[in-house]
Formats: structure tokens, sequence, C-alpha cells
């Protein structure tokens, strides 16, 4: 076990590809690609190629590299990795009556009113959205949420 140490202290690139892969490794198979570790994985690696190469030599420059690299990588890779991410919109699937047509029963405005679902009339309220100021009774209308017992309708 000291034969190890020994080593790593005089193979400081050795020790940031460890560190590198590492964090690599619980990046890709625990977090998902969500950044930081990430981040600090690159620059380790680059890091270590930096030491191997001897462009930078002593710890303190090492750990300035690291942090510097850090933040150079999660500059150059943010909008990358954003992109990657995607922005589609998720359906919302916390309710059945999402997407059902539905009749007011009451005219329903921003503040509230009444729609028909299962033989119930139920508290609606028109979504932010809306390119209408009020729906006026006997209207079809669709259930795009549901917010606690208030039904947002279009």
């Amino acid at each position: 076990m000291d034969t190890l140490i020994n080593y790593l202290q005089n193979h400081h690139d050795q020790l940031l590809y460890i560190i590198g892969a590492i964090a690599l490794i619980v990046e890709l198979s625990v977090t998902g690609l969500s950044g930081p570790l990430l981040f600090f994985g690159l620059s380790c690696l680059i890091t270590g190629v930096l030491v191997s190469t001897g462009i930078v030599q002593g710890w303190e420059f090492e750990v300035l590299s690291v942090g510097l690299l850090s933040g150079v990588v999660a500059l150059l890779l943010w909008q990358p990795l954003k992109r990657f991410q995607g922005n589609r919109l998720v359906q919302d699937t916390s309710s059945d009556m999402i997407g059902q047509t539905v009749p007011v029963s009451e005219v329903v405005t921003m503040n509230g009113g009444k729609v028909r679902h299962s033989g119930i009339n139920w508290n609606a309220r028109l979504s932010e959205t809306a390119t209408v100021e009020l729906l006026d009774v006997g209207l079809r209308v669709k259930i795009v949420a549901v917010d606690g017992n208030i039904l947002i309708v279009e």
C-alpha cells in the first residue's frame, strides 16, 4: 500500500488520470450527464496530459489548472449538453381527465367557472395561454391541466 501511495506522489499525472476516470465513471453511471463531475473529470484528464508533457509542474499549478479548466470546459460544453438534453415538452399524464373535451356548465374565466365531467360540475378556469377572455355555457372545451381540484381548460 505504501508503494502505491509513493508511486502516486511521484507521478501526479497518473493520479489525475485515476481521479478523472473515477469522476467520469460516477458521472455517467450515477448522475447521467448532469454536469459538475463531467467538467471536473475532463479537466483532471486534460491536466494529466499537461503534466505528462511537462507543461504544468508542481501540485499548486496542477490544482490551479484543474480549477481553471473546469470553468473553461463548463463554458464550452454547457450549450451543447443543454441541446443534447433537449427541450421537448413532456405531456402531462398526472390525470386521466387531461385531453378530454367537456361542456361548460357555468361561464369560465381566468378566475373561475364550472365544467361538467362524468356527471359532476367541476371548478374550472381558463389556462394562462388562452386567447379568449371567457367561455360561455354550452361550449365544449379541452382540459389541458389539473391544479388540485380545479380543471384548467382552453
